[in-house]
């Protein structure tokens, strides 16, 4: 099942009888563990009926005990374990698993992580429950999720702060939820849309000088654009440290060597054989593979992981991150 999938659910008042929560993303772990306390229990209910373990403190019988008591007038109990990839014992569990007790929802909070699929304990919760593996979003990913999630909120985010926000955060989406929070709170009371001016004014992020730019003026090609965000980067070392560019710009590249290979170079092709979100994303790799070709692009990914060991000492011991930067922006333009 997907997130949306157990989140309607959960909202219809659908309760699976175990949830087995796990993955290397704690965001949809921790969004779905706390949407079913919110819509099993009311605020009253919860100070009889919801329990909260953590694995390092337990075992898997004192979880399967808590797990056959009845709720006190209530329709459900929650028991929520966290921290679950600590447990150890999984196969204890699977005596409960025969008859799960249909008033009480256990939820497994198993971060950092899988529990090995191969485990009959993993098929057993299947059968009667749900199991959901909460990966990390790819960076291409991040702007549809901040556009998502602002709609949740009632507001709306330009594309290009969208990509401003995700540069600026990663796809820690914890954290990245928390920076949009706070950006919704710094807004005016009349107004609902969200531009790169907002994203500049309180997030500390230059509208114009920022990874997405350089980017962008590297696709096009506009050597005295890339020059001056690369100057600015230079003088403002502390904002715009080198590992992040470099993260993005291999990204892209990456993607684009294998955009090459798509069996239709349009729009649409090139966005499902990248696996990207919508067909808009697709324009800057039409665009890379007008402007560079694919031995160019191989040799700049070549490029790309030199400049980022040199940052790191290998092989270098003089060269500052703007002069790392500025030689592989000219590598990449000539």
């Amino acid at each position: 099942m997907t997130y949306e999938d157990i989140a309607k659910d959960i909202k219809n008042g659908k309760f699976a009888p175990v949830y087995l929560l796990m993955g290397e993303e704690d965001y949809y772990i921790d969004r779905i563990s706390d949407y079913i306390v919110e819509k099993a229990l009311d605020e009253n209910e919860r100070e009889f009926n919801l329990t909260i373990i953590y694995g390092l403190d337990t075992d898997m019988a004192s979880i399967v005990n808590n797990a056959k008591r009845y709720p006190m007038m209530s329709e459900h109990q929650v028991v929520v374990v966290k921290e679950a990839q600590n447990l150890r014992s999984w196969d204890e569990l699977s005596f409960y698993m025969q008859k799960p007790l249909e008033s009480t929802i256990l939820v497994f909070c198993y971060k950092h992580g899988i529990l090995d699929k191969r485990k009959k304990i993993v098929a057993e919760i299947e059968k009667k429950g749900v199991v959901f593996e909460s990966k990390k979003l790819k960076e291409n990913m991040l702007p549809t999720f901040i556009s998502t999630y602002m709609k949740r909120k009632k507001m709306e985010i330009e594309d290009k702060a969208a990509e401003l926000m995700a540069e600026y955060v990663g796809n820690d989406l914890n954290r990245l939820a928390g920076e949009l929070d706070k950006l919704i709170i710094t807004m005016p009371k009349n107004k609902n849309r969200i531009t790169p001016v907002e994203i500049e004014r309180n997030i500390g992020i230059s509208k114009d000088y920022n990874n997405f730019e350089l980017k962008n003026a590297l696709i096009a090609k506009d050597i005295l654009k890339a020059n001056k965000i690369v100057k600015y980067f230079n003088d403002n070392p502390k904002s715009n440290p080198i590992q992040p560019t470099l993260a993005i710009l291999f990204n892209y590249f990456s993607n684009l060597m294998v955009a090459y290979y798509a069996p239709e170079r349009t729009d649409n092709g090139v966005a499902a054989y990248l696996d990207l979100k919508s067909p808009w994303q697709a324009k800057e790799y039409i665009a890379g593979m007008k402007a560079y070709s694919g031995v160019k692009v191989m040799n700049i990914i070549t490029q790309i992981r030199l400049c980022d060991a040199r940052s790191k000492g290998i092989g270098n011991v003089s060269l500052t991150q703007g002069e790392l930067l500025r030689e592989l922006v000219y590598f990449i333009l000539h």
